[in-house]
């Protein structure tokens, strides 16, 4: 098929590789502008952009697709599909009625939960058990469009959402390549009203930790928010992110390090970090981060 395709980040990527591999003519790649980034501040490409050139496929990066011009370029391609994956901008009806058979979008959820723009984030935070990739055929609400194919896979109980981010990719471009290839036998599942969820962008306000929760929620909050933006806590007056944690048999003081290898004790049970970052530094393991920053037994975190 002919294949307009639209994305921004590393969660795209695969899926770029995906529609190549299996031989899909890509008549062009739209993502978002370069931006500012690094020490530099130099306008740095997109993580799509970048392998969109590197394979030598036309590379498109308007600010708006609002505008007749925008649309009537992105018509004149005559592709028969577009394939839209974290791309980040609206698309408007003339855009949407463009290709012959519309635009497909890969939502990293199981719809109608969690419509929106962290629905990986927002899975691990709640507790679900179970999450995926729904091919979706886009229309102009959010994430409203009937679903053409689900794909589910059950969370694993330490799975962080980068870990989680690396399989729904995966699993996104595998059932792309599949929608495509049945795209003519599929039925579109009108998503039903119950059950609708809303996975809100994440807030950096919500990366403290607050000790005093049931362990649970914390070990969620850590690895929902890893590893980014990263739950974080102070210890001894630093800032340190926590960006791995299960949970342990303990208890004590919210906040208060129950053994010298990170078991900290929570508002019921407790939790054992097991990966953490200080500012300025990389990610490390929790047996290597306490060998040049020890956390002694008894010490409280979240105190300044």
């Amino acid at each position: 098929m002919r294949v307009i395709f639209m994305g921004t980040p590393d969660f795209s990527v695969p899926v770029l590789e995906a529609l190549v591999d299996a031989g899909h003519e890509i008549a062009a790649v739209y993502c978002q502008p370069p931006r500012p980034a690094g020490r530099g501040k130099k306008d740095r490409p997109t993580p799509v952009h970048a392998r969109a050139e590197a394979l030598g496929l036309e590379v498109r990066h308007p600010v708006s697709l609002r505008g007749a011009e925008e649309q009537a370029a992105f018509a004149a391609l005559g592709a028969d599909v577009a394939v839209v994956v974290a791309y980040g901008l609206i698309l408007p009806q003339p855009v949407l009625d463009a290709p012959r058979h519309g635009c497909l979008n890969i939502h990293a959820s199981l719809l109608p939960r969690w419509r929106g723009a962290a629905p990986i984030h927002r899975a691990i935070m709640a507790g679900d058990a179970e999450t995926g990739v729904c091919i979706m055929q886009m229309e102009a609400g959010l994430d409203t469009g009937p679903v053409l194919l689900r794909k589910a896979v059950q969370i694993g109980d330490e799975e962080t959402t980068g870990a989680l981010h690396d399989r729904l990719s995966a699993l996104g471009a595998a059932a792309i390549i599949e929608a495509l290839a049945r795209l003519d036998a599929l039925t579109p599942e009108v998503q039903p009203e119950e059950g609708v969820t809303y996975a809100a962008k994440i807030d950096k306000a919500e990366a403290a930790i607050d000790w005093t929760r049931p362990a649970a929620e914390v070990s969620r909050q850590v690895r929902g928010l890893a590893p980014f933006p990263g739950a974080w806590t102070l210890v001894g007056g630093e800032r340190i992110k926590l960006l791995g944690a299960w949970v342990e048999p303990g208890g004590g003081t919210p906040g208060e390090a129950l053994d010298d290898a990170l078991l900290i004790a929570c508002g019921d049970g407790a939790v054992r970090i097991t990966r953490a970052q200080r500012a300025g530094k990389g990610a490390q393991e929790a047996e290597v981060f306490l060998r040049g920053f020890p956390v002694p037994r008894g010490t409280m975190l979240g105190e300044a």
